[in-house]
């Protein structure tokens, strides 16, 4: 489910981690990383009116791209991504399916997913974890370049998994 802070304003939800971090920034500035980031997640054209609004008052495919802003407004190196299009429905999944694939041009995007379909359309390299014993520590069984893990995965284990027989 997308977190947006729920005291916060749209803009100031976009601005958090800047602020969070010590960054001083003038107005100008803010209001141009606003719009960047927002223009970056796909949402500025949605929003641009009412930045002063609620980020909690946005649908949920919006609140998730609200969220990815805040995230990338930062300019960090890897965006880290669990099950975002888990609580969202398909048009909006379709609209974090596209801007992943914009990201990824810009910064290394890590997703965790259990959906096979959404891996092998947005991911360019797929690790595949589990799990030997139930309360015992994950482990990597395969990392392999996505079309080669869902057309021929090296491991039984993984053959499994994409294909339906376990999990």
């Amino acid at each position: 489910r997308p977190n947006p802070f729920p005291t916060m304003s749209i803009r100031d939800n976009v601005l958090a981690g800047v602020k969070l971090n010590n960054r001083r920034i003038n107005k100008a500035d803010a209001d141009e990383l606003v719009e960047r980031s927002l223009t970056g997640a796909n949402l500025w054209n949605e929003v641009k009116d009412r930045l002063d609004k609620p980020g909690s008052g946005l649908s949920g495919g919006q609140q998730q791209r609200l969220c990815i802003a805040r995230a990338v407004a930062v300019q960090p190196d890897v965006l880290l991504m669990d099950e975002p299009c888990s609580a969202l429905d398909p048009i909006s999944t379709l609209a974090i399916e596209d801007l992943v694939g914009e990201l990824k041009e810009r910064f290394t995007v890590v997703i965790v997913t259990h959906n096979m379909q959404q891996a092998a359309r947005v991911s360019d390299q797929t690790a595949f974890f589990n799990l030997k014993a139930q309360g015992e520590p994950g482990h990597l069984v395969e990392i392999d370049s996505t079309d080669k893990i869902f057309s021929n995965p090296k491991e039984k284990a993984t053959e499994d998994y994409i294909s339906g027989r376990f999990g």
